[in-house]
């Protein structure tokens, strides 16, 4: 859940709908109270709102709880299937699922935030929170400092970004959970500007054993750049090209 109370009340139907729907984003329902204290909405507005988004199927209540509702999940799942890049890297995400048999995770970035457009594998650890559509800091993941590294003006100075930029790779080990290490590779920018990467997540030790999962991670970014038209750059062209062959499912 992002909480939207930065001082500045909403004002207007469509600013104050925003604000409740953004704040409904998590997994668990939230109280009126709970809605209130994160958009700084007055109660009789935030009351009235929900009451109209419950009426339109944005929101759902159930007694005194609210959350999404089924028309905003349908809405979501529309925008979703019409994602060009969701579209393009769907064939890769689920070759790269088969072959390392970890977690993969599709994302963009969002001001600084990563925003993931597609989760395959999600069943395979309980713990793992992300699914399409959450959000979380960027420089925080793997993917994250991937997506970074695409900005050439991000973070100057960084060295694990001037690193990722050089290797167009980043491994980050038992940061987001023990046990547990991520791999991300860049994809390219999209053509209104939105920089994306894949990531694969699993545990240490299948990640640390097999180190074609690093290379299996950059083929797979660089394949989605091709059937998007976005042309490797330099060590990442020299180190997918001898895996061209596998074609990633294309």
């Amino acid at each position: 859940m992002r909480s939207q109370n930065t001082g500045e009340t909403p004002t207007g139907v469509m600013q104050r709908a925003a604000s409740i729907l953004d704040v409904l984003d998590g997994v668990e329902p939230m109280n009126l109270s709970q809605i209130v204290a994160a958009t700084g909405l007055p109660l009789s507005s935030a009351h009235r709102a929900l009451e109209q988004l419950v009426a339109l199927r944005w929101v759902h209540r159930h007694g005194k709880q609210y959350q999404l509702g089924m028309r905003i999940i349908e809405l979501g799942s529309a925008a979703s299937q019409q994602n060009a890049l969701r579209q393009a890297a769907l064939p890769s995400l689920h070759w790269l699922h088969r072959v390392t048999g970890c977690i993969v995770h599709l994302g963009v970035l969002d001001g600084d935030e990563v925003v993931y457009l597609e989760k395959v594998g999600g069943e395979l650890v309980a713990g793992i929170r992300s699914r399409v559509g959450s959000r979380m800091r960027a420089e925080t993941s793997a993917i994250g400092k991937a997506l970074l590294a695409l900005d050439r003006y991000a973070h100057d100075g960084s060295p694990e970004i001037d690193r990722a930029r050089e290797l167009r790779m980043v491994y980050e080990h038992e940061r987001c959970m023990k046990g547990f290490s991520c791999v991300a590779a860049p994809i390219g920018t999209m053509g209104h500007g939105e920089p994306a990467a894949v990531s694969v997540f699993g545990s240490v030790a299948k990640i640390r054993a097999d180190q074609r999962i690093h290379l299996s991670v950059q083929t797979a970014a660089a394949e989605i750049g091709r059937r998007l038209d976005l042309a490797p750059s330099g060590p990442a062209r020299r180190r997918t090209a001898r895996y061209r062959q596998s074609r990633l499912g294309a």
